[in-house]
């Protein structure tokens, strides 16, 4: 049955988060028939895929590289008109799929994103992240920058098929792929759009080491080259 929406997660060993992810994402106000969820996992060795199949509709073992491979082998099975992309240690408010379809009503848009906000509330968290989403509201209007960061963009189909879906990089893939959803109409920054975004990167790698790998992964996508720094296939826990 085709879906209104397919909700497209990366997964990888990543059974303390994606539960109270797709719990978030089974509790939406848009009617459960109106969409579906496609976990898409790179080997996990833990209870992802378990945890996974209690919620989703469709899990599948990750063919592709990449996480951006990830995103387009989960889109490739999906049948949503709309394609919307998440992460397995997102929280997603109530209302999160219902305003993604609002968004796609204005005329010529083919995707739409957002803002996030830290799960974790110490103060620096709440500060550097307020800056990152002003910068990216302000670049999104001035049509400089599109931050369409893979927990919470959504794409319309057609235009994802048309231009070939995200790149194999190995990191910035997100960022990449507004260079070519750009040349096919509006990109929609929707400043009340939000997603719960976990900081687990920057407990990891500490502020400095993680802004500096953003940094390098924002650079490398501007330029259309790779990204030197992967995310990919780390453990946080």
């Amino acid at each position: 049955m085709s879906r209104k929406i397919s909700v497209v997660i990366p997964t990888y060993n990543e059974d303390a988060y994606i539960g109270r992810c797709l719990n978030s994402l089974v509790n939406q106000t848009l009617s459960r028939d109106a969409y579906e969820i496609v976990i898409v996992d790179g080997g996990s060795d833990d209870r992802t895929v378990e945890i996974a199949r209690g919620y989703a509709d469709i899990v599948i073992k990750q063919r592709s590289e990449g996480v951006g491979g990830a995103r387009n082998d989960g889109v490739a099975l999906s049948s949503g008109e709309i394609v919307a992309m998440t992460d397995a240690d997102i929280i997603l408010p109530p209302d999160w799929l219902e305003r993604i379809c609002a968004d796609f009503r204005e005329d010529g848009v083919v995707a739409v994103y957002g803002p996030i906000i830290p799960i974790e509330s110490r103060l620096k968290y709440r500060v550097m992240i307020g800056l990152f989403n002003k910068l990216a509201h302000i670049a999104a209007y001035l049509r400089v920058f599109y931050a369409t960061i893979g927990s919470n963009t959504a794409i319309r189909r057609d235009v994802f098929e048309r231009i070939g879906g995200y790149k194999d990089m190995a990191a910035g893939d997100d960022y990449e792929i507004a260079r070519r959803l750009k040349r096919e109409g509006i990109i929609r920054y929707d400043p009340e759009l939000y997603v719960r975004f976990s900081m687990r990167r920057m407990e990891k790698y500490g502020v400095i080491r993680a802004l500096y790998i953003w940094a390098m992964n924002l650079v490398a996508s501007r330029r259309g080259t790779t990204a030197k720094v992967s995310y990919t296939r780390q453990v946080y826990k």
